[in-house]
C-alpha cells in the first residue's frame, strides 16, 4: 500500500506503525526517506516483500524547496548556515538555464550526513564526531529538474531522478551553479516508479479504518513488477514450478524474452512470480509466491 509518510518519523518507524494497523507478520518498505522528509513510502507485506526490490530500483520524484543565499554544513536546517557569497537571482530565466545544466548522467559523492554505512556504522555519526569518510562517487541521472516557484529566498523544484540520488546534494550543486549558496528546506516525494503520492493515505487515515476497508487499500504483489515482460505459462508447467522443479522446459519461447526476468501467471491469469527463460527452452524460477490456490 502507499503511505504518506509525515514529518518527524523515520521510515522504519513509520512501516512498523502500518504494519501494526494491518497485523502484518512481515513488512518492509521500498526506499527510505530521512525523518525530515515526506511524502509517498510504498509499503510491503507479506508475500509483497519478495518483490520489493524492483521498487527499490525505480526512479523517484521530489518536490523540494531550497533556501537560498546560504549554505549549510549538512546541506538541510539541521547544519550549521553560512551565508553565500553571491547575490540571489532574480531572474527565473537565469535558474532554468543552471536547472537544464544539470540534466543528464552524472556523478555524485554521498554526504557525510546520511545513513550509508562504514565499517558497520551510518556515515552521519562520524560525520557528528567531526571524522570525514571517503566515499565514491556514484552514478545518477537527473531525469527532469523544473522550476515550480520563487518566492523571495525560496525556490521550489520537482526534481525527478534515478535510485541513489541525494536532493541534499543536489540543492548544494544548485547553489554553488547560481552563485548565492543553498541548502535543503524541505522534501517531498511524490513519484515512485509508476506510483504516485495523489494515490497515497496518512497513518492517520488508514488508523480510522475498519479492517475491511484497509484490506481494499492493499495491492496485488505483481503490481510492484508491473514494468517487467509479461509471460503466460501452461498448467503443468506451473504447477512444476510451483512444486519446485525449476527449471522446467517451456517451448517456444519469444526470442525478445530469452535471458530477460518475466512475470509469469497460470493459464487463469493468477500471478505465479518471476522467472527467466533460457535459450535452451528451459524457465528457472527467480522469486515465486509461496500461497496459491493452484496446489
Amino acid at each position: 500500500m502507499l503511505l504518506d509518510k509525515p514529518r518527524g518519523l523515520s521510515s522504519n518507524v513509520a512501516l512498523q506503525k502500518a504494519r501494526h494497523l494491518f497485523r502484518a507478520e512481515k513488512a518492509g518498505h521500498t526506499g527510505t526517506l530521512d525523518p525530515e522528509a515526506t511524502g509517498l513510502l510504498p509499503l510491503c507485506f507479506g508475500e509483497a516483500t519478495k518483490f520489493s526490490s524492483y521498487l527499490l530500483d525505480a526512479p523517484k520524484g521530489y518536490e523540494a524547496t531550497l533556501c537560498l543565499g546560504e549554505t549549510s554544513d549538512t546541506g538541510d536546517a539541521e547544519g550549521q548556515l553560512t551565508p553565500g557569497h553571491g547575490p540571489i537571482p532574480s531572474s527565473c530565466a537565469v535558474i532554468e538555464e543552471t536547472l537544464r545544466s544539470l540534466l543528464g548522467q552524472q556523478e555524485q559523492i554521498p554526504p557525510m550526513h546520511s545513513a550509508l554505512k562504514h565499517e558497520g556504522k551510518p556515515l552521519y555519526d562520524y560525520a557528528r564526531a567531526g571524522i570525514e569518510i571517503a566515499r565514491p562517487a556514484r552514478q545518477i541521472c537527473i531525469f527532469k529538474l523544473e522550476l515550480l516557484g520563487l518566492e523571495g529566498r525560496f525556490l521550489r523544484v520537482q526534481a525527478d531522478c534515478s535510485k541513489g540520488t541525494y536532493i541534499r546534494v543536489l540543492a548544494e550543486e544548485i547553489g554553488r551553479r547560481l552563485g548565492c549558496g543553498a541548502w535543503l528546506s524541505s522534501l517531498r516525494r511524490n513519484r515512485t516508479g509508476g506510483f504516485v503520492l495523489e494515490d497515497a493515505l496518512t497513518l492517520e487515515a488508514i488508523a480510522a479504518l475498519d479492517d475491511s476497508q484497509r484490506a481494499l487499500l492493499l495491492m496485488s504483489p505483481e503490481t510492484l513488477v508491473h514494468e517487467v515482460p509479461r509471460l503466460d505459462i501452461g498448467i503443468n508447467e506451473a504447477q512444476a514450478l510451483r512444486h519446485g522443479q525449476s527449471p522446467v522446459l517451456l517451448a517456444p519461447i519469444p526470442s525478445m524474452l530469452i535471458d530477460q526476468t518475466v512475470r509469469v501467471y497460470w493459464p487463469d491469469g493468477l500471478f505465479l512470480g518471476l522467472a527467466k527463460p533460457q535459450a535452451n527452452g528451459q524457465l528457472v524460477a527467480v522469486r515465486l509466491m509461496s500461497e496459491s490456490p493452484h496446489i
